[in-house]
């Protein structure tokens, strides 16, 4: 059984707290589709309120530490060499609909580098965690990367622009190419969830633009610490700051990324 250190049950603890507020207004939503105002205005009330909770009870617990908060932005605390980033509520769109996938995902940088993450689903109450050097952990269970080594039997995670959000067409040029050479391209609405099932070994890869710190911090060490690779689209490590995600297992993240890159740049992947 895996044992949590004080820091893993610190963020355990935050999430869970958080969490039962978040699982009662989730069980409003189904009323609210029906109101004229619709639940747009409720739920971003209730992004707030968990947020407020996660900086509450990891400020009582670390009091020192620095925040980069989804809503709350960046705040610097006196302890320089640490900082916690907290999305309250990754899938948020699917929490305004009524779909039990989205997630509350916290990680803690220290110096620059991503030690300790944790992404929490209370809907199914799974707890996805890592610690750098420990392992990632699925509540008391141990993860693997998946193995498979075809592309053709992959099955890939993806995030998509919404309205005037993103490069629409970035995303349609790699689309196309990815869905011909797997066995399925699933856009489920959360990039922290996308990242925990590549760790989990449900997803084989993921792959994603534009996204924020908060999206993906706490994933990429799951990934890692599940024996995958994470990158940028370029093979690269700028991840926190450009938000484009290259996830998969030791065997696919290479023909992956080649071919993301030869449909973005023809003729620069040989």
């Amino acid at each position: 059984m895996a044992v949590r250190s004080a820091l893993m049950n610190v963020m355990a603890g935050a999430a869970l707290k958080a969490a039962r507020g978040l699982i009662r207004d989730f069980g409003e939503v189904e009323q609210l589709q029906v109101s004229i105002k619709g639940p747009g205005d409720f739920v971003s009330s209730a992004d707030l309120k968990a947020e407020k909770i996660l900086k509450t009870e990891l400020a009582k617990a670390r009091p020192g530490f620095g925040f980069v908060l989804e809503e709350g932005g960046i705040s610097e605390g006196s302890d320089k060499s640490h900082r916690w980033i907290v999305d309250p509520l990754d899938g948020t769109t699917n929490f305004l609909h009524g779909i039990p996938h989205w997630a509350i995902s916290i990680a803690l940088e220290r110096d620059g580098e991503i030690i300790a993450g944790l992404v929490y689903e209370p809907v199914r109450d799974e707890a996805f965690w890592a610690e750098k050097g420990i392992g990632a952990y699925l509540n008391d269970r141990r993860l693997r990367v998946s193995a498979r080594r075809q592309m053709g039997e992959a099955l890939i995670g993806t995030g998509m622009p919404f309205r005037d959000k993103g490069d629409h067409q970035r995303y349609l040029k790699t689309l196309a190419p990815v869905m011909s050479a797997t066995s399925g391209v699933r856009r489920q609405g959360s990039a922290a969830l996308d990242l925990a099932y590549v760790a989990a070994g449900r997803l084989d890869g993921f792959w994603e633009f534009g996204l924020q710190v908060w999206d993906i911090a706490a994933g990429i060490l799951l990934v890692r610490e599940a024996g995958g690779y994470v990158t940028d689209i370029a093979g690269g490590h700028t991840m926190l700051t450009s938000g484009d995600v290259l996830a998969a297992n030791d065997h696919l993240h290479l023909p992956l990324g080649r071919l993301l890159k030869q449909t973005l740049n023809p003729g620069s992947v040989t």
